[in-house]
């Protein structure tokens, strides 16, 4: 069981890690409705390369830490680096499915706007799945 909770967050974290390389090297599918934006339509976050970069390094770093853990890949990193690592993973999303209260997440105020749908809809959803199965794949080891 903790073999496939670890694949599936692996193939999770490469689809999103990729797709931020993407943004990152100037692609536009999904960019906007990727970006909350105020009432008015104006983006709250313009990301930039180095942004985009960064996210979809710690994201292909998750998707490492998550197939380490399930103990598919071999590890060269110390087993109290992969616990606290996925406690890191637990603890991010959760909080992103959260939110912040005004934009992001369950509990945001904004949620007329293309992506307060999508993120009603699908990304805190998918952020609520991960931080659960990174707690599975905590737990089963």
């Amino acid at each position: 069981m903790h073999i496939a909770t670890g694949v599936i967050l692996f193939i999770i974290f490469i689809f999103l890690s990729i797709l931020h390389f993407y943004w990152g090297l100037g692609g536009r599918w999904g960019a906007d409705a990727a970006i909350p934006t105020k009432v008015n339509s104006e983006k709250v976050l313009n990301p930039k390369l180095p942004e985009c970069f960064f996210v979809g390094f710690v994201l292909l770093c998750f998707a490492v830490f998550s197939l380490a853990r399930a103990t598919v890949l071999f590890s060269f990193l110390p087993g109290w680096l992969l616990k606290y690592g996925l406690w890191a993973i637990v603890i991010i999303f959760l909080f992103r499915a959260i939110g912040e209260f005004k934009y992001v997440g369950f509990f945001k105020k904004i949620k007329s706007t293309t992506f307060g749908q999508l993120d009603t809809k699908y990304f805190s959803p998918l952020c609520l799945l991960i931080a659960v199965l990174a707690l599975l794949l905590l737990l089963l080891k």
